[in-house]
């Protein structure tokens, strides 16, 4: 009598169809089922899988993980590892609510059509993300999915990876947070209904970090954790220079669409971002080099702000972007105020179109907080006030100019802090020698 191991059960059930799209073998690929890998089971995988990684790597095959749940937990990824599992179904989950595991101090590693997951912990417990990356290079997820972490869905540290067409959804905390990396690339990704940030970029002191967020779908991102900004934000970035954020998609943030923090050299550019609750894109405190370009804004408190000139905040050009139907009020920041634009230092805001503002279109300074912003070649309809600036003693230079502004109560004004102290810059222009106001247009829209 043959003796019917689990092996044989197997090939039993591969020959006749049962497990045909698991079984599909490939001469250079190793099979996690071979090592005694068992999806399905309720019991802890982590030994079976963590010796079918070790050979994978060894032998330079690809890994192949079966269809279905995997628990396991704290697995060490391996370098010159390719994982590949079943589309939308192979899964592998925090054994007891904890980590999937880590790639720490690894290169070349690529892992396909894995969803991780963070099993059924608690922030409060202290628990860390899905899964962590520290220290590597070379490392790429793609067609992955990160699910309902406890934390965070993908923490990464000090290392260089591509993260593409993956689905990250239901983290408590962030879907990626980031800190001191070497450049990465996050994009083609859907990020949803996330606790406090979707992508979160940050380093610990200011420095070069290069990554690029492009094409994204990030949407309904909350602010659990409360505060005034740090939560509540589709992308921050957060003392990380000559970083690239555009085509993104992005929806229903608690706060802010694209939030950037002291930061040099950033481009923020072509992004779609909708009904934002304060400031749809934020670049604040000691930031240098901002250039946010040829967006749509549609719904926010604020629209673009470039702020913190008391902090250093300075350098940026606006330029190209479309702005409208801005709120009365944030219903998260009570402090924000309804405005299309606002500059503070050595800003270029040109060639913008703003239209339905409860407040001013275009604000240059605040206070004495102004220092050679230009204000030209913008288009502004429906608002209450087309273009404030500021005149408050220790103000600096503006310049306003060639702007179309159609149907306000009042076209260009002077504001001291946050009192209107000159209601027509236009025909006053000459008590104010550090303005200059030339060839403004101001009328009524035209036919239907």
């Amino acid at each position: 009598m043959t003796h019917l191991t689990r092996r044989h059960l197997i090939a039993s059930l591969a020959a006749t169809g049962v497990l045909a799209p698991a079984l599909t073998r490939a001469g250079d690929a190793l099979y996690a089922v071979d090592f005694g890998v068992i999806p399905g089971s309720p019991d802890d995988q982590s030994k079976s899988l963590q010796e079918a990684i070790q050979a994978a790597a060894a032998s330079g095959q690809k890994l192949v993980l079966p269809p279905g749940p995997i628990f396991v937990a704290n697995i060490a990824f391996a370098s010159r590892l390719a994982i590949e599992g079943t589309p939308g179904s192979t899964q592998l989950t925090g054994w007891n609510g904890g980590s999937v595991g880590s790639f720490a101090n690894v290169s070349d590693a690529k892992v396909a059509n894995v969803i991780f997951a963070g099993g059924t912990g608690d922030a409060a417990s202290g628990l860390g993300a899905v899964l962590e990356v520290a220290s590597s290079l070379s490392v790429s997820f793609t067609q992955c999915g990160f699910v309902d972490s406890p934390t965070t869905g993908l923490f990464i540290t000090d290392s260089a990876v591509t993260i593409s067409d993956c689905d990250f959804r239901g983290h408590a905390d962030a879907a990626i947070h980031a800190l001191d990396n070497r450049g990465l690339l996050i994009t083609g990704n859907r990020i949803s209904d996330c606790g406090n940030a979707g992508i979160r970029i940050w380093r610990s002191e200011s420095g070069a970090d290069g990554s690029i967020i492009s094409e994204n779908r990030i949407w309904n991102i909350k602010a659990t954790d409360g505060g005034n900004g740090q939560n509540g934000n589709g992308i921050n970035v957060f003392k990380a220079d000559e970083v690239i954020v555009s085509d993104n998609h992005i929806a229903d943030c608690a706060f802010t669409a694209v939030r950037l923090n002291t930061t040099n050299n950033t481009q923020v550019s072509g992004n779609t971002c909708l009904r934002s609750g304060e400031t749809a894109i934020y670049s604040e405190f000691a930031f240098s080099g901002s250039l946010i370009a040829n967006n749509i804004i549609d719904g926010a408190a604020t629209g673009i702000s470039m702020t913190n000139y008391n902090e250093g905040g300075r350098l940026a050009v606006c330029s190209g972007n479309i702005v409208r139907n801005i709120a009365p009020k944030s219903l998260v920041n009570p402090d924000t105020s309804p405005v299309g634009i606002y500059a503070e230092a050595e800003t270029a805001v040109t060639g913008n179109t703003i239209y339905r503002v409860p407040g001013a279109g275009i604000v240059a300074g605040y206070g004495q907080y102004l220092s050679n912003v230009l204000v030209a070649n913008n288009v502004l309809y429906d608002i209450l006030i087309g273009i404030g600036v500021s005149v408050a003693r220790g103000a600096g230079n503006a310049q306003i100019a060639n702007n179309l502004i159609f149907d306000p109560d009042h076209a260009v004004v002077g504001m001291a802090w946050a009192d209107m102290v000159e209601p027509d810059l236009i025909a006053n222009a000459a008590k104010y020698p550090l303005l200059t106001i030339a060839n403004n247009t101001v009328g009524e829209v035209q036919g239907v």
